[in-house]
């Protein structure tokens, strides 16, 4: 189980059918505990979104649903499916493409393709002002607008600096097809290598819950896809896709590469990842070859859902990430890394870039990362340099000092003898930080204040407004 705020997920048994679903398919099951309790109430919530404006789907699991409100709710789900089949989209598509230059029509607004004879339906909305043409649709993520829900769908993309050296790494180690589950940038990128024909061809497929992408990809290119209940909402064609896909026939070699939401529950989607190589081992010999891009805080949990996984020093940037971006120092790097169960040794990392081969450790590391010979072992999570402290007998980031009250290091501000589970703006114990009096105080000082960074005391990163270590907004 995982959680926090005395809520924990359920991880259910696969056959387990008996969830009720929202319109991003089967809820998951939750448990809320508190007051010493040792067993809590259940409940069932939306799986896709953690935040109850994007899907308010709520059901207590002992609740006796009654006919009426069973389809209601089945209706309400019907009002939320995409306009069109995926079969649909890509008639409209190829109608759309054989269109002249001057007739082809973007709503921006509805984020659709428009044929001439929709065009009055749209009139009033905002239109794309530059041409359609072949070569815009080929990058269909630079012309839909991102979705940036951290809590759901958040679409942080990836650069191309970044999808060029995971491409690159990946031919080098022998992938020829590739799994894109939640990376839309990285499967574009790789159909525009494939029609320059300057490296190596790669196939790929991508599953992802964001349905726009119907319009752009056929049925053998694209699967609607929830990562955190793993549904795939086409249901046994798009299963058949899937399946056929990690086939590896001919001696071609998979590789699944995940970037999921950054404040999704790492519990759902590692169940997910395990169905997947369940699928996969199925079909094929040994285990499927993993690379789930995630901040380094969730080291540990992903770690303890797949012990074969080691963390890489890459920092993957994002090209619409207003900090997780190339060339930031210090606690301004991009937190996030590639969690592998690839050897570390065969991932050479770019050289140009600062990254070196430790010999001791036998992975390549970031500049900062220096070896320490008391932990024996190349400690730095952040890319700054770590230094080692006899008291806590371990490498600690270079802002912390130890503190003899609490017996371990922290930051030198840190709520001094306390535990972190009350408020994590002023260290009260009494109450949460939501309810925290001196919360919209800080606001307002910070505010006024543009050149001074926002610390997050949590995490202890800067300029933040969600602490992806606990899942809580600190503004």
């Amino acid at each position: 189980m995982e959680g926090h705020g005395g809520i924990e997920v359920i991880i259910q048994n696969e056959r387990d059918k008996t969830a009720p679903r929202c319109p991003h398919g089967p809820a998951l099951l939750f448990e809320k505990t508190g007051n010493g309790e040792e067993k809590g109430r259940r409940f069932y919530a939306c799986s896709a979104c953690r935040d109850r404006k994007d899907c308010n789907f709520f059901q207590w699991a002992d609740e006796q649903i009654s006919e009426a409100r069973m389809l209601a709710r089945e209706e309400q789900n019907r009002s939320k499916m995409p306009l069109f089949s995926h079969q649909e989209y890509s008639s409209r598509f190829r109608a759309f493409v054989s269109l002249p230059l001057e007739q082809r029509r973007f709503c921006v607004d509805c984020q659709l393709l428009i044929l001439p004879g929709e065009r009055a339906n749209h009139e009033k909305h905002k239109a794309l002002s530059e041409d359609t043409t072949v070569q815009r649709l080929k990058r269909p993520s630079l012309l839909l607008c991102p979705l940036e829900n951290k809590k759901s769908n958040a679409q942080y993309l990836f650069a191309d600096r970044s999808c060029h050296f995971l491409l690159d790494m990946l031919l080098g180690l022998g992938f020829q097809n590739i799994l894109c589950v939640g990376t839309p940038r990285l499967h574009e990128v790789i159909k525009l290598r494939n029609m320059e024909g300057k490296s190596p061809k790669m196939k790929s497929l991508l599953l992802d819950i964001d349905y726009r992408y119907c319009q752009f990809y056929g049925q053998d290119e694209f699967c609607l896809y929830n990562m955190f209940n793993h549904h795939f909402f086409d249901d046994e064609e798009a299963v058949t896709f899937f399946q056929d896909f990690l086939r590896e026939e001919g001696g071609a070699k998979v590789v699944m590469i995940t970037d999921p939401p950054f404040g999704g529950l790492v519990k759902p989607l590692a169940n997910s990842f395990s169905q997947m190589a369940i699928t996969w081992k199925n079909q094929n010999k040994g285990q499927m070859p993993m690379i789930w891009i995630f901040p380094y805080f969730f080291e540990s949990r992903i770690l303890e859902c797949f012990p074969s996984f080691s963390m890489l020093d890459y920092q993957v940037d994002y090209d619409n990430h207003p900090l997780y971006k190339h060339g930031k120092t210090g606690r301004k790097q991009s937190p996030v890394r590639l969690f592998t169960n690839l050897s570390p040794k065969d991932i050479i990392l770019p050289e140009d870039e600062g990254y070196r081969f430790c010999s001791v450790c036998e992975r390549y590391v970031s500049a900062g990362n220096k070896h320490c010979p008391k932990c024996d072992t190349c400690p730095s999570k952040d890319g700054r340099e770590w230094r080692h402290c006899d008291e806590c007998g371990r490498c600690v980031k270079p802002s912390w000092r130890h503190c003899s009250s609490c017996g371990h290091c922290a930051l030198p501000d840190h709520p001094c003898g306390q535990s972190q589970t009350g408020c994590f703006n002023c260290g009260s114990q009494k109450h949460k930080l939501r309810a925290c009096p001196k919360k919209h105080n800080k606001r307002k000082n910070e505010e006024n204040d543009k050149e001074k960074d926002i610390r997050c005391k949590h995490c202890d990163l800067v300029n933040i407004t969600f602490c992806l270590r606990s899942h809580i907004y600190l503004l």
